[in-house]
C-alpha cells in the first residue's frame, strides 16, 4: 500500500510551526504518510540566501520562525505547482487574502482524488457576500476541505507546549482520517462534523480579540475584558446561526470555540496591535509594517466584511459589539464608546 503524499501551501509563522508537527508524523517508519513533506516557500533573499536554500540546509525558517528548528524531512520549494503536483493532502497555511491566486495556479494540476486541509483563519468577500476559504478552495480545486481551527499560537505549538485543535468536516470518518497527520502527545486533536461553525470561529474570533486589545489601551481590567470575550462568543453563536444555520452549540466548548478566543484576547497580535492602537493613535497599516514583519493583521478586515454584511442584511443592532469594534477601526469611533456599547448590549435572548 503506498504512502500518502503531503504538501503544506504556505511557510510563515504558523505554516512553519504546523510543518514540524506534521514533518514529525511523517518521519521514517509510519505507514501512513511518505517521508518527504513538500512545501511550499515564498521565495525571499535573507542577507544574501534564498529563504528555501536556508531552511532546506540550516533547517530553520529564520524569518517567519527564527529559533526553531523544522525536521529534516520537511522540503522548501519555491515553486506552487511542483511543490502540490502528487500530493495527496494539500495543508492550507497562508494569508486568506492570496487563497484567490494560490488556487487559479493550482487548477488542473494537482491530482483529482487530493483532499485538502485548510488552516487558514479569515474569511473572503466577494459578491456582497461571505465566502470561506473551504469553500473557495473546494470550488476551485473541485477537493473536499476539512477545517483545522484552535487555540494555536505559532511559537508555543513550535516548543511543544501542550495544545488542542479542532478538526473539522462535513463526513466525521473523513476527518478522523486525517487526525494522525496532525496528532502528536503535546497536540491534541478532537473531530466534529460542523466545519462552518469551525471555521468562522477562527475568522470571528479575531473581531472579538481588537476589542480586547482596545479595553487594554484602555487600561481596563480582567472584568472589562471578560465582557469582551462572553459577549463576543455570544455574537460568535448567534452569527453562525443567523447566516449559515449552524445550530450544534458545543461546537464553541471545542478548542475552535471558547479556548481559542480565549487565547487570541490575551495572547495573540490581534490584541497587541489593537492594545497599541489605543495607546499610539497609529493606524492599523502602520502598526502592521512596524510589528509584524510583513504579516498582515485579519481582525480589523474580518471586522469590516462582517460589517458589509450585517449593514446588508439588515442586522446592526443584532451584533453592536461586532458593530462598535469596526467603527473603531474604520470610521474614527472612540474606543471609549466601544465600553459604552458593553453597558447597553441586548441580552441575547433570541440566540
Amino acid at each position: 500500500m503506498s504512502t500518502k503524499k503531503i504538501c503544506i501551501v504556505g511557510s510563515g509563522n504558523w505554516g512553519s510551526a504546523i510543518s514540524r508537527v506534521i514533518g514529525q508524523n511523517c518521519s521514517p517508519g509510519n505507514k501512513i504518510f511518505n517521508e518527504t513533506v513538500n512545501m511550499y516557500v515564498f521565495e525571499e533573499d535573507i542577507d544574501g540566501r534564498k529563504l528555501t536554500e536556508i531552511i532546506n540546509e540550516d533547517h530553520e525558517n529564520v524569518k517567519y520562525l527564527p529559533g526553531i528548528k523544522l525536521p529534516t524531512n520537511v522540503r522548501a520549494i519555491a515553486d506552487l505547482v511542483e511543490a502540490a503536483k502528487d500530493a495527496d493532502i494539500l495543508v492550507f497555511v497562508l494569508p486568506h487574502q492570496f487563497i484567490g491566486r494560490t488556487c487559479d495556479t493550482l487548477k488542473g494540476k494537482i491530482k483529482s482524488s487530493a483532499v485538502g486541509v485548510s488552516l487558514i483563519k479569515g474569511v473572503e468577500f466577494i459578491g456582497g457576500e461571505m465566502s470561506l476559504i473551504s469553500h473557495i478552495i473546494h470550488d476551485s480545486l473541485h477537493i473536499p476541505v476539512a477545517v483545522l481551527m484552535g487555540a494555536n499560537l505559532a511559537i508555543e505549538v513550535a516548543k511543544e507546549d501542550f495544545a488542542e485543535a479542532t478538526l473539522g468536516m462535513d463526513d466525521i470518518d473523513h476527518a478522523r482520517a486525517l487526525r494522525p497527520l496532525f496528532q502528536r502527545p503535546y497536540f491534541r486533536i478532537s473531530c466534529v462534523n460542523e466545519p462552518i461553525s469551525v471555521e468562522l470561529c477562527g475568522a470571528l474570533k479575531n473581531i472579538v480579540a481588537v476589542g480586547a486589545g482596545f479595553v487594554d489601551g484602555l487600561k481596563y481590567g480582567n472584568n472589562t475584558k471578560s465582557a469582551i470575550i462572553r459577549l463576543g462568543l455570544m455574537e460568535m453563536m448567534d452569527f453562525c446561526k443567523v447566516f449559515y444555520k449552524c445550530t450544534d452549540k458545543t461546537v464553541f466548548f471545542e478548542s475552535c470555540g471558547v479556548a481559542d478566543l480565549v487565547t487570541t484576547c490575551y495572547g495573540g497580535r490581534h490584541r497587541r496591535l489593537a492594545e497599541m492602537f489605543v495607546l499610539t493613535k497609529k493606524p492599523f497599516d502602520v502598526l502592521e509594517k512596524e510589528h509584524l514583519n510583513g504579516q498582515i493583521l485579519q481582525g480589523p478586515q474580518t471586522s469590516k466584511k462582517v460589517f458589509q454584511m450585517l449593514r446588508d442584511k439588515g442586522h446592526l443592532e443584532r451584533f453592536p459589539l461586532f458593530v462598535a469594534i469596526y467603527k473603531v477601526c474604520y470610521e474614527d469611533l472612540s474606543p471609549n464608546d466601544l465600553i459604552k456599547e458593553l453597558q447597553q448590549h441586548e441580552t441575547h435572548a433570541h440566540v
